[in-house]
């Protein structure tokens, strides 16, 4: 049975404050007739910190794509390598012992992906599988979940390696008015995760069954927009309403697996913002106390898109994880708008 272990999770080291948030939004957007707006949304988030992988002077400078893009690579390069040998570690286990490496970012982009500068630099195996995944977004550390659980299922033996590396400041655009831009500057943070899937042993989700759900027609609720400045991020309005036609998603992947969404022992959802959560809870009919490794991430990082669901499980792992044989639920949510979801048992590793 394919085991997921324990995440390995890193910030850079800048910060920026809800305070400081709000008062650059004051100073750099004075004159917008949607700033009230803004403010009250930003304030709602209950993002009370994010990490940025430069001092804010500079995040608000804009150099050009090509610059950012390059920053994109170089800072990927530096901090990576770092967060992956601790996921090892955890997993007891060594680069050479890795047959797949899943790559999830929608904040930059490579060709080669980072995943052949990883087995040249880590020294993994040059027979080592690469599955980038770039466009996916928030959902796509779910979909990496799910595609290291489907890998290791195909061969049982095997383990797969999930890297996710999310540097959201990148993709500030200061010309960029609207109110989903203006929210967005308040709610993204940076943050890199690593997470081993054994296909034989370890501590941790035991993955069981996994799925994908798409909401018809909202294809454009999440997206970005490319432009010769880079990804403009747009965020539609309706967005915080999708829980509702996706918590019967979550319902029935359980369902399928003879399971009640609505009654787990561990949820680990994307903390997109705190109405996600809110509405979750009461679609699934979960306490809100349920998502509380989720509320924590959002709290202390904001949102660091394919990140979160990591980051939440990570969470869960140093409270000291769950009763051997709990029954949990992993969901990510992103454009499409797509669910990724998996349900799993806690196992001790005995």
């Amino acid at each position: 049975m394919a085991t997921l272990c324990r995440p390995s999770v890193s910030v850079p080291e800048h910060v920026i404050t809800m305070e400081e948030t709000l008062e650059l939004a004051r100073t750099h957007h004075a004159d917008n007739p949607q700033l009230p707006l803004a403010l009250r949304l930003i304030e709602n988030t209950g993002v009370r910190t994010r990490h940025i992988v430069q001092p804010i002077e500079e995040t608000l400078k804009h150099p050009g794509f090509e610059q950012r893009n390059k920053l994109y690579e170089s800072e990927a390069k530096a901090r990576v390598p770092a967060v992956i040998r601790e996921a090892l570690d955890d997993a007891e286990l060594l680069t050479s012992d890795i047959d797949v490496i899943i790559y999830v970012s929608c904040t930059g982009f490579m060709m080669p992906s980072l995943t052949a500068w990883l087995i040249n630099e880590m020294a993994f195996s040059s027979t080592t599988r690469q599955l980038p995944i770039a466009q996916l977004g928030c959902a796509a550390g779910g979909a990496a979940i799910n595609r290291a659980h489907d890998f290791c299922s195909a061969y049982p033996d095997a383990n797969a390696l999930i890297v996710a590396c999310e540097f959201c400041s990148l993709c500030y655009q200061p010309t960029d008015l609207g109110v989903g831009s203006l929210l967005s500057n308040g709610l993204f943070g940076d943050g890199i995760a690593a997470a081993v899937v054994r296909g034989q042993g370890g501590r941790g989700v035991e993955l069981e069954r996994n799925g994908s759900y798409l909401i018809p027609k909202t294809e454009d609720w999440i997206s970005y927009d490319v432009r010769d400045t880079g990804f403009h991020f747009l965020l539609d309005k309706r967005v915080p309403t999708t829980m509702e036609p996706l918590a019967p998603a979550l319902q029935d992947l359980a369902g399928t697996h003879g399971w009640n969404a609505s009654d787990l022992d561990f949820y680990i959802i994307h903390a997109g913002g705190p109405r996600i959560l809110d509405d979750l809870s009461k679609f699934l009919e979960v306490e809100p106390h349920a998502f509380r490794f989720s509320r924590s991430t959002l709290t202390e990082y904001g949102n660091i898109a394919s990140a979160v669901v990591l980051d939440a499980l990570r969470r869960l792992f140093d409270d000291g994880g769950a009763e051997d044989g709990a029954r949990g639920l992993m969901a990510g949510f992103g454009p499409g708008i797509t669910a990724e979801m998996t349900v799993g048992r806690w196992s001790d590793g005995s």
